[in-house]
């Protein structure tokens, strides 16, 4: 910390840029009254080590933890648990469905991309504001759908590679969060 700045009482602890300014342009749309300071760890592991450090803090009433589940949600939730057991807070055998919150101080929220129940990461999320009845998303998921398996440098990223692409045939193509501010995507839904 620098000179007497004290850390925020309620931190979201996310992984990357990308996951920040998601978070940032939903909460500026959904719901602009609610104050919390949300920080980009950088990696899984650095997120993973930074729990019980943010937990520690004196000021701290609430930290929020989001994370890709990637390809095993189990293995990205145990992990989580297991930082949460070192410093003593006793986590649900799994995920909640809606959300895991865990009283206590600090309140503990946590939440695993993309819907705290499947495998997946944070496009997969973000893939669900695309508005249903928009016609370029099939034609978008056509095209990676076609790019034959020896040149697909993605591997198992396709809902990564189909949202960018889909991003990409805006009028202004923006990222992630921009697209939800220019209401590009549906944070509605």
């Amino acid at each position: 910390m620098l000179g007497d700045e004290r850390p925020p009482a309620k931190l979201l602890l996310v992984e990357g840029q990308d996951d920040k300014h998601v978070v940032w342009h939903l909460q500026n749309t959904l719901a602009p009254e609610l104050e919390f300071d949300c920080e980009e760890s950088g990696s899984k592991d650095e997120l993973l080590d930074a729990i019980s450090v943010e937990m520690k803090q004196d000021e701290r009433r609430s930290l929020g933890i989001m994370m890709d589940a990637d390809d095993d949600l189990t293995a990205r939730w145990n992990a989580i648990a297991y930082r949460l057991r070192d410093a003593n807070v006793e986590p649900p055998e799994q995920p909640e469905p809606g959300g895991t919150i865990i009283p206590g101080d600090p309140r503990i929220g946590i939440w695993l991309m993309p819907d705290n129940s499947t495998p997946g990461e944070l496009e997969d999320f973000v893939t669900k504001l695309v508005p249903e009845d928009d016609p370029v998303w099939p034609l978008a998921e056509r095209y990676i759908d076609d790019i034959p398996s020896e040149h697909r440098k993605f591997k198992r990223k396709e809902s990564r590679a189909k949202l960018h692409a889909w991003l990409a045939t805006r009028r202004e193509p923006r990222k992630m969060g921009l697209a939800i501010s220019a209401k590009d995507l549906d944070a509605e839904v």
